[in-house]
């Protein structure tokens, strides 16, 4: 009999203590898993702030329901290896006409110039899409400044929406460079330039200032004015006011530049979109750059600065 009882007690025991460790592995288990879950809500939290602050969520989606006014930004120099580049820019304006909900885009522009080359290239594609698509208008709308190579992208426009303090205009080209001669000879350095063609070393700082390149580079760049000052004559046509100063490098305030024709009256992108489009909704259809994409173009321009001959460059600015 206490045989008996010994073993039933010995084998209460053993089960007692086989549930207790299968329940201490279930609470371990369970404990591990919420640690799992909980560290994986804190990472994806993070990621989605990090992808917010990049520009890759936007609070609007492309194609909802409805009609809507289409955005695209244009913010900074307009430049081959920036954001601002013509691929990005018309990539957005080509998404954006594309949209079946568009009423009409908003091209919204804060930039002091920069590649003709580019500006150009943007123009171009504004009045191509403005045939393709008649319904859908093209308004620009200025924010802080829009001057030189912005000003040449915005002329393409249906109209031109600007701030009463608004800088714009600046309807002109540059060339500009450093001469060093002076410094090397102080220095005691001798410059030693060897070119095949007598005019490989254009414009080269570190040699004396040639009056027959000077002159040539002055051509270059009344030229490119002359394609400057047609392309807004043809954008703006009997809009513009005949004011010499207009061509002349000059800038105004947008109140100003409303007089002058270079702009067609005061807003900002709210008030097109709900009083002139009538679409109050908003989406942006701006291209945003990744990570990998600034990287692979910091570098790329590092290689390009370091092994380019180039020793100056224009702007429209």
């Amino acid at each position: 009999m206490a045989d008996t009882e010994n073993i039933n007690k010995e084998k209460w025991e053993h089960e007692t203590l086989r549930e207790l460790v299968f329940t201490s592995l279930k609470e371990q288990r369970k404990a591990r898993n919420w640690g799992i879950f909980f560290r994986l809500l804190t990472f994806s939290y993070l990621f989605v702030l990090l992808f917010w602050g990049l520009g890759w969520l936007d609070t609007e989606v492309a194609g909802g329901t409805g009609k809507h006014t289409a955005l695209v930004d244009l913010r900074g120099e307009i430049a081959p290896d920036g954001l601002n580049n013509a691929e990005n820019i018309n990539n957005g304006l080509k998404k954006a006409f594309e949209d079946r909900n568009t009423a009409g885009v908003i091209l919204r522009i804060n930039s002091p110039g920069g590649s003709p080359v580019q500006a150009g290239s943007i123009n171009d594609e504004i009045r191509r899409l403005r045939i393709r698509y008649p319904d859908i208008p093209l308004y620009a709308v200025v924010e802080d400044i829009c001057a030189s190579g912005g000003y040449y992208v915005a002329v393409a426009a249906d109209k031109i929406f600007v701030d009463k303090a608004s800088v714009m205009g600046s309807i002109g080209v540059l060339m500009d460079g450093f001469g060093f001669t002076g410094t090397l000879e102080k220095l005691g350095v001798e410059r030693r330039l060897l070119t095949a063609g007598e005019n490989k070393g254009f414009l080269d700082p570190f040699s004396p200032s040639d009056p027959a390149q000077r002159e040539h580079a002055k051509k270059i760049l009344a030229e490119i004015h002359q394609q400057f000052i047609q392309v807004v004559q043809d954008g703006r046509g009997d809009r513009l006011k005949d004011n010499p100063e207009v061509f002349s490098g000059m800038v105004w305030t947008g109140a100003k530049s409303v007089e002058l024709g270079l702009a067609d009256a005061l807003g900002n992108a709210d008030y097109v979109a709900r009083e002139v489009i009538q679409a109050e909704r908003i989406v942006d259809f701006t291209v945003q750059q990744g990570i990998a994409e600034r990287f692979a173009r910091r570098i790329g321009r590092v290689a390009t600065d370091f092994l380019s001959e180039t020793r100056f460059t224009w702007f429209m600015r």
